[in-house]
């Protein structure tokens, strides 16, 4: 159920902090370099701090020109010292990014395979307050007698068909099993939980007062608990943000597929609870995809800036929206290196994220950019597009 569109989205919020950690690694990198040639406080000899100051700044250069490759550095007339300081802050700049880049790319995909796991305990949730609505009515009626009058509409959250289609899905219980998704040490908070911020809610006392509610009603109030009380209330966010480093990015995404989930089992009739799609996502192939899109976009860097460069003659590069730079470096990436993904969709995919991530001008900017780039590189041969990639191409 996580579609391409959030594995983009994860996608480029880690190439953002890629390119944010790459930053602080170039300032490092230069920070050596400078305290490389600060005056010797332990000599004894005399410091030339001009001529320190002048090799400082000879060595800053150097490193900027062989950040791409170290052909000027082995023909510079540099002394040696010079170029072994450059060399050994190069290495130190390219094995930072690296471990950089393998720590995100790990957490990129360990945070996407957890969401499965966030969005049905959401949904596990919700049933932990029916089942406890169900005991403590059954409380009551042994108290007050078979009939307790006036508390029959306290079980509607109980016999909530939603929820009831849910429970009784084959699917969704091999899920729940397949990523630990269990609420057993939660059986406290549960009835505090319920006791304080579900029962007291305003739409849900409304719930209460419908005598035998339709399945739209059921939904409805299954609905209003997650969105308005599940996913607003801190006390509970805070248990998702403890089962997960990435809740404030994947939080949004973890209450849209829970809510699908709900809306699912509503369009079910109840001799359908059997059908209820499959929880689990095609993990592998989005996998490849997910980890693909990254790699390619970091490995194409410096001729995807190239190419932005040369369409924004008038703008220099590094005063484009930072955000705007990374969404066009990963629309070309896919472009040129998935055939069976059709032009269009990337553009597309990648206009929507600029709305959500950029600035007001970026969906107008992004889609002008990639639209003439996709023709020239299409023209050019540089994207080809087979199967399904060819369909939106005519």
């Amino acid at each position: 159920m996580l579609n391409r569109r959030i594995l983009r989205v994860k996608a480029f919020q880690n190439l953002y902090a890629y390119e944010q950690c790459k930053g602080s690694n170039l300032n490092l990198a230069k920070d050596f370099i400078k305290e490389s040639f600060l005056p010797d406080l332990n000599s004894m000899e005399v410091q030339d701090k001009v001529a320190l100051n002048k090799e400082a700044e000879e060595a800053l250069k150097l490193f900027d020109e062989n950040l791409g490759n170290t052909q000027a550095l082995s023909s510079s007339d540099a002394s040696p010292k010079i170029k072994k300081v450059v060399l050994d802050a190069l290495k130190q700049f390219k094995l930072a990014n690296e471990k950089d880049r393998e720590f995100l790319l790990k957490n990129m995909v360990t945070s996407a395979e957890r969401i499965p796991q966030l969005y049905l305990l959401a949904i596990q949730l919700l049933q932990a307050f029916a089942a406890h609505v169900g005991k403590e009515f059954e409380k009551k009626r042994k108290f007050n007698g078979d009939d307790p009058a006036g508390f029959a509409n306290e079980l509607n959250l109980a016999n909530n068909k939603v929820l009831k289609h849910i429970r009784e899905s084959a699917s969704y219980n091999a899920a729940v099993a397949r990523n630990n998704a269990n609420l057993d040490d939660l059986e406290l908070e549960i009835r505090e939980w319920y006791r304080d911020y579900v029962k007291p809610s305003e739409e849900y006392q409304v719930y209460l007062k419908v005598t035998n509610p339709t399945l739209e009603q059921d939904f409805e109030a299954a609905d209003d608990i997650l969105k308005k009380i599940i996913f607003k209330n801190e006390v509970m966010l805070n248990y998702f943000s403890e089962k997960d480093l990435n809740w404030t990015e994947n939080k949004s995404v973890v209450r849209s597929l829970a809510s699908k989930v709900l809306k699912n089992a509503a369009l079910l009739d109840e001799a359908e609870s059997s059908n209820l799609p499959e929880i689990a996502m095609n993990w592998d192939e989005d996998k490849e995809f997910f980890q693909n899109i990254f790699n390619f976009t970091i490995e194409n860097d410096a001729e995807s800036k190239a190419l932005i460069s040369q369409k924004t003659k008038n703008w220099d590069i590094e005063r484009l929206a930072f955000t705007d730079k990374i969404i066009i470096s990963m629309a070309l990436a896919e472009m040129k290196n998935f055939p069976s993904i059709p032009v269009k969709v990337s553009i597309n995919e990648y206009i929507d994220i600029s709305k959500t991530y950029s600035t007001p001008k970026s969906k107008q900017f992004v889609n002008g950019l990639l639209d003439v780039m996709s023709k020239e590189l299409t023209e050019s041969g540089k994207i080809r597009k087979s199967g399904r990639g060819l369909l939106d191409n005519k």
